[in-house]
C-alpha cells in the first residue's frame, strides 16, 4: 500500500489550473488527453443549490461510487471553514484526499475553486501514487433560463508504464465514471 499523501507532495503534472480552460478539448496539454462532458441536470433554485453543495462537499464523487477520506488541508491560514447541510467541509484550494473506488486509490489535491454568483465549482490535480497524471474540474453552471448544468472537463495520461498497458481500460472507466458523475446529481432532490 502507498504512503498516504502529504501537504507536502506536488501534483504530477505541470500545467496547473488548465481545466479551466473552455477550449481544453481542442487544446490540452502536450501528452494528455482532454475530455468534456456537460448535461443538463435541472432547473431552478432549489436544483442549483443541491449541485452546488453537492459538488463543493464531495458529494457528486460519493454519489458516484468513490469513497473520499481527508488527510490534509493547505498549511497557511484559512478563512472560515464552511460546511454543508450535512456537516461536510466544502473544499478548499490546498485540500488533499485520497479517492477510494474499489481497490484503486487516487491521491489528489485540489487547486482551484470557483465561486461565482452563477458558476460554482472546483479542480483537483493527481498526486504520486494516482493511476492518471492530470487534472479534473467539476463546474456546476445557473443560466438565465433557470437550467442548471453540469460540466466535468479533465486531462490526463496513464501515470506510470503499468497504467499505461491499460490505457483502453482507463478510457473506459473515465467514461463510464464521467456518466455516473452527470446521473448522480440529476436524480431526484431528497
Amino acid at each position: 500500500m502507498p504512503a498516504a499523501p502529504t501537504a507536502l507532495d506536488t501534483v504530477t503534472y505541470g500545467a496547473v489550473g488548465a481545466t479551466q480552460a473552455p477550449d481544453l478539448v481542442a487544446f490540452p496539454p502536450a501528452g494528455f488527453v482532454g475530455r468534456e462532458a456537460r448535461s443538463r441536470i435541472g432547473h431552478g433554485p432549489r436544483r442549483w443549490a443541491f449541485a452546488v453543495e453537492q459538488v463543493m462537499s464531495w458529494g457528486v464523487k460519493r454519489r458516484s461510487g468513490f469513497r473520499v477520506v481527508t488527510v490534509a488541508s493547505e498549511a497557511g491560514p484559512r478563512r472560515e471553514r464552511v460546511y454543508s447541510s450535512d456537516g461536510v467541509e466544502l473544499v478548499h484550494p490546498g485540500d488533499t484526499v485520497v479517492l477510494h473506488f474499489g481497490r484503486i486509490e487516487e491521491p489528489v489535491r485540489v487547486v482551484y475553486t470557483i465561486d461565482e454568483p452563477r458558476r460554482r465549482g472546483f479542480g483537483y490535480g493527481t498526486l504520486p501514487g494516482h493511476p492518471l497524471r492530470g487534472e479534473e474540474c467539476f463546474e456546476v453552471e445557473y443560466r438565465d433560463d433557470g437550467s442548471v448544468w453540469l460540466t466535468v472537463r479533465s486531462f490526463s495520461r496513464p501515470s506510470t508504464g503499468t497504467w499505461e498497458a491499460a490505457r483502453p481500460l482507463l478510457r473506459i472507466a473515465q467514461w463510464v465514471v464521467t456518466r455516473r458523475y452527470l446521473r448522480s446529481l440529476a436524480q431526484p432532490i431528497g
